[in-house]
């Protein structure tokens, strides 16, 4: 059974062979050496479930753990504010993000972010001092501090980062060259500074789809004689061209195919994997 579970930030699938869960319910549940608490989301009994994580649920929470939960957020506040002002006491070029402490109270992490690697030893001496528990320090990347700020991004919708998507593939701006966008780096930029990450959703459909269309600037046949490409839009399978004599038109992506001898094959069959 694949259930996804929201806890911290984070809302992850596990697969778990527990029964008599319902969406909704919060539970105990071991995450690799930590014991963590959250909400049921979703449950798929028949979903295939080879590349998540398995955990073991613990238990229903009952009233003690929820309320040791609300009671953890409200030291991660706490946590955070202690972070910040020890940050600046020992003068450290680092940026403070978050705060976590496990449901169990054996470990709380906080989160940072600094241009180099910082010697924070004697930060670390100095929390375990006031906390009394296992302190752990994180430098994060600009990518998985947006993803714990949180917000809206331009299509309306909560960060992808925070909604579903955990991994952070690498985006250039060949990945926008090949769809053809505005190559204007404030529209193709997200709240992290970086290239958004849908931009990498339609990606191979782009791909896949270009390759039976010419390249821009390329000189190609046409019924009329040569002709240069300026633009090509692979939904309406039309080509805009420049004749030589300075003239735009658009001709059908058959016509291109019939004078090119290139193989119409829009949608390439995939390599089962």
């Amino acid at each position: 059974m694949l259930v996804k579970i929201n806890y911290h930030i984070y809302n992850e699938k596990f697969v778990t062979d527990n029964a008599g869960l319902e969406v909704g319910h919060h539970v105990v549940f071991k995450i690799d050496k930590s014991v963590e608490i959250g909400k049921i989301e979703s449950i798929h009994t028949n979903a295939k479930n080879d590349n998540y994580k398995s955990i073991k649920i613990i238990r229903l929470a009952n009233d003690a753990d929820l309320q040791q939960m609300y009671e953890n957020r409200a030291r991660e506040k706490d946590g955070l504010k202690i972070f910040k002002e020890k940050i600046k006491e020992h003068k450290l070029p680092m940026k403070p993000v978050d705060a976590e402490i496990e449901f169990d109270r054996k470990r709380i992490t906080f989160f940072f972010t600094a241009e180099n690697r910082i010697d924070f030893r004697q930060l670390v001496k100095d929390l375990a001092s006031i906390f009394k528990i296992r302190i752990e320090l994180r430098q994060i990347g600009v990518r998985d501090y947006a993803k714990r700020l949180g917000g809206i991004g331009p299509c309306g919708r909560p960060f992808c980062c925070i909604s579903f998507l955990h991994n952070f593939a690498p985006i250039t701006l060949q990945v926008a060259k090949e769809q053809q966008v505005n190559l204007n780096p404030q529209k193709l930029s997200g709240a992290c500074g970086r290239l958004m990450c849908c931009l990498a959703y339609e990606y191979d459909f782009y791909k896949d789809a270009n390759t039976v269309y010419p390249q821009l600037e390329e000189t190609i046949n046409t019924k009329n004689g040569k002709a240069t490409v300026v633009s090509k839009d692979i939904f309406s399978k039309k080509i805009t061209i420049r004749d030589t004599e300075g003239n735009i038109s658009q001709i059908d992506l058959d016509e291109y195919v019939k004078h090119n001898r290139k193989r119409w094959n829009i949608f390439p069959t995939r390599r089962a994997e």
